[in-house]
């Protein structure tokens, strides 16, 4: 890139940066310091607000550089990650977000330990908290690595080794100074940032093709040397049967992860009532469902203009498609419309991994401190508030994101957040689910639950072609795969279901009808509700 993209991209880099510290020293100024402040922002929000923040939240460096690159270079088979991203928004709106917001205070496990016994079912979704954050993070820091490595020209791994250590210094500010407050204020500004980013960028590539939707599409098609091939199902999961259930497998991950996501979850804490908290979710379909339909004109739109070559030369994965699109709309490399619109959208996309970060950091660190932390301090003399260990534990956790992100920063952003809703889906969605619906789960069911799901998802991402057996694998020099699947969702997520039904039929434990129906009864309507 020329030095005025690098000039006016960080230019705008600096201005979001500066805007959100400000947002974050303000709101350190006027905190008190309670968990519920720090967590939950004191209840504050109003739906519309939380509804932003929800979208902010979710439409990640995965939705805006990772799907656009996968429609770019697969086509169809690319818009799967869209229809299941949105398509999940209907598991989460009916079954969890209201009953959610009534059952629990902070986190996943105040849910489930409403009606078990809190010490190892809180260190049990604790657990699994951190390991889908931690997993979510490394999504975001590939990206955030990616962004700069186009901006500089692609030849300095320095910058992107520094990028990714200074987006997680980035986050564990935010997170450390102005907790919930401040974090969805920021991913209130990423959202309408992004969303009239997208909005111009759509409205453009449109306009190229005189609002021909046909013809984008038969454009693309030919681009891509496939032909119709293109627009059909199987390009990158056709053929054999491994690819079919690898299909199956994603999208089921995709579908279920949703509603098991720890940060998505804690989002329904930020209001004051059960009914606030559905109405969030009805604000964010609507701006994450306008969101994907577009990125999916963007993805067709850099295929056809940009062409699966150059987007796959500029970074093998398509994470750096929908910047070289703005450029190709903006006049072309060199073109002062080209300058202005790379920049932005680059801005935009650090924003969104920024915004994220932050989030997902911060729900870590309070399974880390209100979860763990609290279960297991009694075996200590001297006792620390929940709020200081969760921002020793931001730092911790943020650390660890930025190891894994140099590690991981070949592969597609969007297909690493895929693995993170695999685990989701396994190990959090059956307890919570059971929790909420199944009258005679018991504790030993709900730990099972949790760890029959989450082990198997990480112990067959690491023995998958994720990790070793081929050239795009994290350690392309070994051989130790013995999964065939890249995404584990077809085989975990049935395990984590099935031994939370084992842990419960096999139970001396008898379950606790009383607080069942009391949970029930708190769920349904909000009787009670913190």
């Amino acid at each position: 890139m020329t030095g005025d993209h690098q000039t006016l991209a960080l230019v705008l880099f600096s201005v979001f940066v500066a805007v959100t510290l400000a947002i974050t020293t303000w709101v350190s100024r006027h905190r008190h310091g309670s968990a519920e402040e720090f967590y939950a922002g004191g209840r504050l929000f109003s739906p519309l607000e939380n509804g932003f923040a929800i979208a902010g939240d979710y439409m990640s460096a995965a939705s805006f550089l990772g799907i656009s690159g996968l429609i770019a270079l697969y086509g169809y088979d690319g818009m799967l990650y869209s229809v299941g991203f949105l398509v999940a928004w209907l598991v989460v709106l009916l079954l969890v977000a209201e009953l959610v917001r009534n059952c629990g205070r902070f986190t996943l496990a105040d849910v489930v330990a409403a009606r078990m016994a809190e010490r190892p079912v809180r260190i049990a979704a604790g657990t699994s908290s951190v390991a889908v954050s931690v997993l979510y993070l490394v999504a975001q820091m590939v990206g955030a690595g990616s962004l700069v490595a186009l901006l500089l020209g692609g030849s300095s791994e320095a910058a992107r080794s520094w990028t990714v250590i200074g987006v997680g210094a980035l986050m564990v500010i935010y997170v450390s100074l102005g907790g919930m407050r401040a974090t969805t204020w920021i991913q209130i500004v990423k959202a309408v940032l992004l969303m009239a980013g997208t909005v111009a960028l759509t409205v453009l590539v449109l306009l190229r093709f005189h609002g021909d939707v046909n013809s984008l599409l038969s454009t693309a098609a030919e681009r891509s040397g496939h032909g119709l091939g293109f627009l059909a199902p199987g390009l990158r999961y056709g053929g054999d049967w491994t690819a079919r259930l690898d299909f199956i497998s994603l999208g089921l991950a995709l579908v279920l992860g949703t509603a098991g996501l720890p940060h998505i979850l804690s989002r329904f804490y930020t209001v004051p009532t059960a009914r606030a908290a559905r109405r969030s979710v009805v604000w964010s379909i609507g701006l994450i469902g306008s969101f994907y339909l577009m990125s999916i004109v963007l993805g067709f739109g850099a295929a056809a203009l940009i062409g699966p070559d150059e987007v796959r030369a500029s970074n093998a994965s398509g994470n750096t498609a929908v910047p070289l699109l703005a450029l190709d709309l903006g006049g072309g490399a060199g073109s002062t419309g080209g300058t202005v619109l790379f920049a932005i959208v680059a801005a935009v996309a650090f924003a969104t991994i920024l915004a994220v970060v932050a989030g997902i950091t911060l729900a870590s660190s309070a399974s880390v401190a209100h979860d763990l932390y609290s279960s297991l301090r009694r075996r200590h003399a001297r006792q620390y508030s929940e709020v200081a260990v969760a921002r020793v534990a931001a730092a911790g956790i943020g650390a660890a994101a930025i190891g894994l992100g140099l590690l991981a920063r070949d592969l597609n952003v969007a297909f690493l957040v895929g693995l993170a809703f695999a685990v989701a889906a396994s190990a959090n969605l059956p307890v919570l689910l059971y929790s909420l619906f199944w009258r005679k789960f018991t504790t030993r069911g709900a730990v099972w639950s949790v760890y029959g799901g989450l082990i198997p998802a990480v112990l067959l991402v690491l023995v998958s072609p994720v990790v070793s057996g081929s050239a795009e694998s994290l350690f392309p020099g070994f051989d130790f795969q013995l999964f065939p699947l890249q995404n584990p969702g077809v085989v975990s997520i049935p395990l984590g279901f099935l031994a939370g039904w084992i842990g419960t039929v096999t139970s001396s434990e008898p379950p606790d009808e009383a607080r069942h129906a009391e949970t029930e009864v708190r769920a349904l309507t909000g009787a009670g509700a913190v």
